[in-house]
This record gives C-alpha cells, sequence and structure tokens, in this order.
C-alpha cells in the first residue's frame, strides 16, 4: 500500500511504498477516509531533530494524527466492532494504566518519557496511508456523518474543544464576551464550538479578509487589526474587557492583543505553538487574570465534539487532496494558502472525494 512517510530529521516525508499492516489483539485495521495535515507535521520533518525532541518522535514512520476511516479488520479480542462503520481516531497513546490514563488523558501521560510513541502519527505509523492500525479503545463513532470532512477534529476540532471546556466557567450567564485570535482551522472550529455551547458573544480576528468573514457568516463580531484594534474589542465589551480570550496564534503581538483586552479575572488560553515569549507581572496585567496554555484534548472530549458534528453544530473547511498528491497539501499548509484544514484522502470511493478535481482548484487559488 502506499503511505506517505517521515523518513529522516530536516527532511520533507516522501510517498512510499510499504506492507499493510495487520491489527495486533485489541487494535483495529482502518481503511483510511481521510488525513488532516497538521502545521505539527511540518515542524516534526522540517524543525525538529534528535537533539531538540525525545526519541518518541524519531524517524521513520508514517504521518497523519488527524484520521477517520472505516473498520476493515478487527484483531483478538475486539468486540461489538462491525466492519464499514465509520469512526474517527483519537490520536495520543499513553501507556494505558497512569492516572491521566486512565481518565482518558493520554496527552499528560506520567510515563511518556517511557512509551515507545505519542501519538498515531506522532512516532507511530498514522494516517497517510491507504490502511492503519489503531487500539479499538481510541475510535470514536461517526454514524452517517462524513468521514473525510471529520479527519480534522481529531487534532484541529479537539484542541480548540479542550480549550474552551477549560474556560467555560469564565463564560457562564449572560453578557460574558470571548476572543478569538487567529481564524485558520482551529479558529473557525473555536468559533463555532463557543456558539454552541455558549451563550457569550464570540468576537473574532484574524490579518486574512476571508477568515473573518467566514467566522462572521458563523455568527461571529469580526474586528480588523491595525492600530486600533485593542481599543475596538474593548468597545464591544463596553470597556470592561473579555471574559475568555483564545489565541490560536500564539506570537508576541497576539498574547499582547489579548493581554491588553482581558477582563479583570478572565483568562488567556495560548493555543497556538508559535512560542512568543511576553511580560507578565503584577502591574501590567488585569486583577486575577489568568495566563495559561493547553495541548490537544481527552479521548472524552472528542466523544462530546464528535457528538456535535454528527448532530450539525460544526462544519469543517476542509481542501481534499489524493494521497499521491499529499506533499501538495503539505506545500499549500506551509505557505498558507489554504482556508481550513488540508485533508488527504487515500482512496477513490471514500465520500465525496472529487480529489483530483478540488487539488486542482486549490492549486489555482480558487
Amino acid at each position: 500500500m502506499k503511505a506517505l512517510r517521515f523518513t529522516a530529521w530536516k527532511t520533507k516525508p516522501s510517498l512510499q511504498e510499504v506492507e499493510r499492516p495487520s491489527p495486533a489483539p485489541g487494535e483495529v485495521l482502518l481503511k483510511v477516509a481521510g488525513a488532516g495535515a497538521c502545521h505539527s507535521d511540518v515542524a516534526v520533518y522540517d524543525q525538529f531533530d534528535e537533539s531538540t525532541v525525545g526519541p518518541q518522535l524519531a524517524p521513520a514512520y508514517t504521518l497523519g494524527h488527524e484520521t477517520a476511516g472505516w473498520i476493515e479488520e478487527v484483531g483478538e479480542g475486539v468486540l461489538g466492532l462491525t466492519k464499514g462503520d465509520a469512526y474517527l481516531v483519537y490520536g495520543p497513546i499513553g501507556c494505558g494504566h497512569c492516572a491521566a490514563c486512565s481518565r482518558g488523558q493520554d496527552t499528560y501521560c506520567e510515563n511518556a518519557a517511557q512509551t515507545p510513541f505519542l501519538a498515531s502519527g506522532l512516532g507511530k505509523d498514522g494516517g497517510m496511508a491507504e490502511y492503519m492500525t489503531v487500539p479499538a479503545r481510541n475510535l470514536i463513532p461517526l454514524g452517517d456523518a462524513d468521514p473525510v470532512a471529520a479527519a480534522p477534529l481529531a487534532d484541529a476540532g479537539l484542541t480548540p474543544y479542550h480549550a474552551i471546556k477549560l474556560a467555560l466557567d469564565k463564560l457562564q450567564g449572560g453578557g460574558k464576551t470571548a476572543l478569538v485570535i487567529g481564524l485558520g482551522g482551529l479558529g473557525q472550529i473555536a468559533v463555532q464550538v463557543l456558539k454552541a455551547t455558549t451563550a457569550a458573544t464570540v468576537i473574532a480576528t484574524d490579518m486574512k479578509p476571508e477568515a473573518m468573514e467566514l467566522a462572521g457568516r458563523r455568527g461571529a463580531v469580526t474586528v480588523s487589526g491595525g492600530d486600533a484594534q485593542a481599543e475596538r474589542i474593548r468597545e464591544l465589551t463596553g470597556g470592561r474587557g473579555v471574559d475568555a480570550v483564545f489565541d490560536f496564534v500564539g506570537l508576541t503581538p497576539t498574547i499582547q492583543l489579548a493581554q491588553k483586552v482581558v477582563a479583570k479575572q478572565g483568562r488567556i488560553t495560548v493555543v497556538g505553538i508559535a512560542g512568543g515569549p511576553v511580560q507578565w507581572d503584577f502591574y501590567s496585567n488585569p486583577y486575577e487574570a489568568e495566563l495559561t496554555n493547553t495541548y490537544w484534548g481527552t479521548i472524552e472530549e472528542l466523544h462530546e465534539l464528535a457528538a456535535l458534528y454528527r448532530d450539525g453544530h460544526i462544519e469543517v473547511d476542509v481542501t481534499r487532496f489524493s494521497l499521491d498528491h499529499a506533499l501538495e497539501a503539505y506545500e499549500h499548509l506551509e505557505k498558507g494558502t489554504l482556508l481550513g484544514r488540508a485533508v488527504v484522502v487515500p482512496h477513490p470511493d471514500a465520500p465525496a472525494a472529487a480529489t483530483d478535481a478540488v487539488r486542482e482548484q486549490v492549486a489555482m487559488g480558487v
């Protein structure tokens, strides 16, 4: 079968022929419907090396930690799963027996330093292939929902959902406001999750007019960048500031913007991994305002998010690429030319695939 493999540090992945895997006890073989391309993948093959990350991410393996597909085969001991049913894959894989893993919070596994990999697609063969094996525990049912469009929910959806859920106490009741900074794939989903789960006024900002227009159609009040950006946001809150800010960029200027507009006793959650440093001290920030970050989410939260998706509360903006053109998906990702997420579709019979036609449209800037 074909698979997009990460083979060496500081080296772009390559499409290779590999043996189709077989499920071990407790696993299933998944026929991949779609695999999302993520900026984390770019960091793995373009920025990291053995001196900056642990051995869990060392090559070689198949990329793809945002995956959905259909049950093809079940391993020994797996019960209750039917061939052909569609599932979303919870990517993180911890030790399975520490307190964090018992809560379904594999991202914070207490034994992560001793595990052989971090997740499917991050150290373990992932979904940028025709087939992949997955622990049965890590499957989230999709019912009749489109698994191709659902694939990015595994990270681009779960990450903002987790951040928002942790901040819900700041958004309870009337008159609350939330700010979404950065309206790429994660930010667009964040706007929808906030609208579906809170009564807060959602303010959104980005440098791309088309991203702001899309967020506006989803119910956000949009604010353009520029010198008066912070003042305009504070005006929308009646001067009191924003109760919960979600920064999906993480650069120094975006975090500084969050600090300028957050309310007293508000919360700033930095979700973007740009790594921008900022100043935080007693005098330069509102009283009792929190500054924190988050990472991915729990398997229980992915079940909750998938339910919102199945019920039609969330739509995912995707551009589909055939597996043969997976490298082009990453090229568009690196250049920032996509609105939403790139999803690689390995099988031509995937629902509403039309992968080559869509790929050609994207390449022409449509």
